[in-house]
């Protein structure tokens, strides 16, 4: 498990969980934001993204919040999604990971943020509001 403290940022906009069918082509809707990811499996196309730009025809669920792990963080390290789940999920607090290259992304929904914020300061984690 990790021992050193993490710094996350909290995105500013809420974002949307679609679930697209896996022959759907990628939207352009999808990619007009700073931030999204986009995941294809033989089930689905899974995209997240700012839910301001998800058309209304769309399945999708909505209010999510990210919390941004700053990184970049070393492969080597272990524990680091464990080590906030088990913090959220002490309090209650659902969460949908995303893990780059860099870092990992964690989204809570809106009405779960300042709890996941207040848990993980206490856990001495640094959270900065963008």
């Amino acid at each position: 498990m990790i021992e050193e403290k993490l710094i996350m940022k909290v995105l500013k906009e809420k974002f949307g969980v679609c679930r697209l069918d896996n022959t759907a082509l990628i939207p352009d809707w999808s990619r007009n934001n700073e931030f999204f990811s986009i995941t294809k499996t033989s089930d689905e196309l899974s995209i997240v993204c700012s839910q301001n730009n998800i058309p209304n025809d769309i399945k999708f669920e909505k209010d999510w919040r990210i919390l941004k792990v700053e990184g970049p963080l070393d492969f080597s390290l272990i524990g680091i999604l464990a080590s906030i789940s088990s913090t959220l999920s002490e309090k209650g607090i659902s969460i949908f990971a995303i893990s780059t290259y860099d870092t990992d992304y964690i989204m809570v929904k809106e009405t779960d943020l300042e709890g996941a914020v207040g848990a993980l300061s206490y856990k001495g984690h640094k959270i900065i509001n963008q």
